[in-house]
């Protein structure tokens, strides 16, 4: 099977060497915490991405959710766009943000497999009940039982099916949900199936970083050579998996922090890579990198932008940085195509200073792309997105950056030329 036919020539096409870092990560209490009302470990999480790693690295979210609950979620969380979504319970395998399907991967899972007889076997089960239509997956199908009931159920039913002539995997997780799919699906076989497609094209990542909290995520913990992280809310049949599957092994740590904040916390563990997001830098002038990096430029720049519509730094902070880092001649474009000068625009942001004072109110950046057009320029484009309590917008921007060393705190001086579109909510885009 080739690239182009698996959906990925976007992804090979950014990526010239192997990706320094794979994250492949569970989304529910693993990435998104949902007992953090501001989601300030995965704002955090994004920031430290967007900064370093975005440009030669592998975003992958392995979810239980199916595709309708998986946009549910990305609507509801100020979530990045990952480079490879994995769905289902590793049954659906999909790329870039278009989520182009692999093709490969279907036809992986069909062998010994009969949907409609899975049906006819669970419907002998009264302990068992069914979930939500939108649950329910060609290769994946889903019911919720009583923990009492679930060892004795999964048990008998594997004899069953086995007796129809089927090979399938039944796998128990969150206390709750049992999920069947063929022996060849999960969170783990769909990482292997990519790890092979990768080290086939000579771009197998150089370190692999799998990040779980709960039954369905222990697959991936298994697979050779990764590094491994339980959040500290994993749940109890991880934790047990690891105990009896994995306890000595130096590769796979239980961290101290909760949900996308252990993540952050595996990456410096392992010496992965920096893994201080500039969200934790009170000075971000001190926050930089010995190359020119437009994603961090960009990180620091919003999150300045953040705290000052906040009233959290000075309120002159922002037009004395703006009118520094603005090109004299720089010109935003409004999507009606109207041009306007940079430094009048940024004349225009004072009266927006601390107006989300004790407010709900964050910005972030996703997808940060950019093409070096001359020696000290870039071509820069981004997805902008702003969350004001429940209202959320997003902006296909274009930035120009250009940059030159001073003596000024050994700093970088950018110069900013902007066009911002707006872009569709993500349930249109789906």
């Amino acid at each position: 099977m080739t690239w182009c036919s698996a959906g990925l020539p976007e992804i090979m096409d950014r990526l010239n060497h192997p990706p320094r870092l794979m994250i492949v990560s569970d989304l529910d209490h693993t990435m998104v915490d949902h007992h953090d009302p501001e989601n300030l470990s995965l704002l955090r999480f994004n920031a430290l991405w967007e900064s370093y790693y975005r440009h030669d690295s592998l975003l992958v979210f392995s979810t239980g959710r199916s595709p309708t609950l998986y946009q549910q979620l990305r609507e509801e969380k100020p979530m990045l766009t990952p480079d490879i979504t994995i769905m289902s319970v590793g049954t659906e395998i999909t790329y870039g943000e278009a989520m182009v399907p692999d093709k490969g991967w279907e036809e992986v899972l069909n062998h010994k497999w009969d949907r409609n007889i899975v049906a006819e076997e669970t419907a002998k089960f009264p302990q068992l009940s069914l979930q939500s239509e939108t649950e329910q997956r060609p290769h994946k199908v889903s019911f919720y039982v009583q923990k009492e009931h679930a060892e004795h159920v999964m048990k008998s039913l594997s004899a069953c099916l086995e007796k129809q002539g089927l090979d399938v995997k039944i796998i128990y997780s969150g206390g709750q949900d049992l999920d069947i799919l063929p022996q060849g699906a999960g969170k783990g076989q769909a990482l292997a199936y990519l790890h092979k497609k990768f080290k086939s094209a000579g771009k197998l990542p150089l370190a692999t970083l799998v990040c779980g909290d709960s039954g369905n995520d222990a697959e991936l913990f298994s697979i050779p050579d990764v590094y491994g992280v339980m959040v500290s809310n994993a749940q109890e049949e991880l934790l047990r998996w690891h105990s009896e599957n994995a306890k000595n092994n130096p590769k796979i740590i239980h961290a101290t922090e909760r949900c996308a904040a252990g993540i952050i916390q595996a990456i410096g563990h392992f010496k992965l890579g920096p893994n201080t997001p500039p969200r934790d830098v009170v000075d971000l002038s001190s926050c930089k990198l010995e190359n020119f990096s437009a994603g961090l430029e960009l990180v620091k720049f919003y999150i300045l932008y953040e705290r000052w519509r906040r009233a959290e730094i000075a309120s002159s902070d922002l037009i004395r940085n703006l009118k520094d880092i603005c090109h004299t001649t720089g010109v935003i474009i409004h999507p009606s195509g109207v041009e306007k000068s940079l430094h009048e625009s940024v004349d225009a942001l004072g009266p927006l200073y601390g107006d989300k004072q004790g407010k709900n109110f964050c910005v972030w950046v996703d997808k940060v792309s950019s093409a070096q057009i001359c020696l000290d320029a870039w071509l820069v484009k981004f997805d902008k997105w702003e969350l004001s309590g429940e209202e959320r917008h997003c902006c296909v921007t274009t930035v120009l950056l250009s940059s030159k060393a001073t003596r000024r705190l050994g700093s970088v001086q950018t110069g900013w030329c902007l066009g911002e579109q707006p872009k569709k909510p993500l349930a249109l885009d789906a």
